[in-house]
């Protein structure tokens, strides 16, 4: 497997109400999962080429795996997802299915809020899943509890505090939602509507 890179291309800037400052101090730990990720890559490969896979060793290193892997990929979905002056109609197929399902956008975004307020640190997802067609708001913790398997994520937002703490804060969490909604690319979460309904896997990058 050829190594992940740090995908510069995703990294936003001039956003309205997210300082750049937040975005730099927030990337550096996007780079550290890559990092990481990379890391225990080859050390799982090793492990395994000299017969360790029973080994205490080698368990902890394997749910560590998850940890760090969820946290390259959310945060890759995650920036590609921020610029200025989009609007939620440039997402008329996702803004259609969430108001069949919802009632409006409006009450689709409100439990996609009341999901990221949860007293913990991860992340409210709103996916698809292909089965059925639904859209479905989830609160993952850390990085890799509570994702479901098969689903597709539409809309991500990372609620931990390194992701808001420079410009709002501990006690900014509500603030910062604000901020993530009016910076969402559209454009992308319809790219990736789109794509789970014609069952396919959209590219982070």
């Amino acid at each position: 497997m050829s190594e992940y890179s740090v995908r510069e291309e995703l990294k936003p800037s001039g956003l309205d109400g997210i300082s750049d400052a937040q975005i730099t101090d927030h990337w550096g730990l996007y780079v550290g999962y890559v990092n990481q990720s990379n890391a225990l890559h080859k050390e799982l490969a090793e492990m395994r080429a000299a017969g360790k896979t029973s080994s205490l060793a080698y368990a902890d290193r394997r749910r560590r795996f998850g940890f760090e892997y969820n946290g390259m990929v959310l945060h890759e979905y995650y920036f590609a997802q921020l610029k200025p002056g989009s609007s939620i109609d440039q997402a008329p197929g996702f803004k259609a299915a969430v108001t069949e399902q919802f009632g409006s956008a409006e009450v689709w975004h409100e439990d996609l809020v009341s999901a990221a307020k949860s007293r913990s640190v991860g992340w409210a997802i709103a996916y698809y899943d292909g089965t059925t067609g639904q859209i479905n708001n989830h609160f993952v913790q850390l990085h890799e509890d509570g994702n479901v398997g098969g689903f597709v994520p539409l809309v991500i937002v990372d609620v931990f505090e390194h992701a808001y703490m420079v410009d709002w804060k501990a006690l900014g969490r509500a603030d910062y939602l604000a901020a993530v909604h009016k910076n969402m690319n559209w454009g992308v979460v319809e790219a990736r509507f789109q794509a789970a309904r014609s069952g396919q896997i959209f590219k982070r990058f």
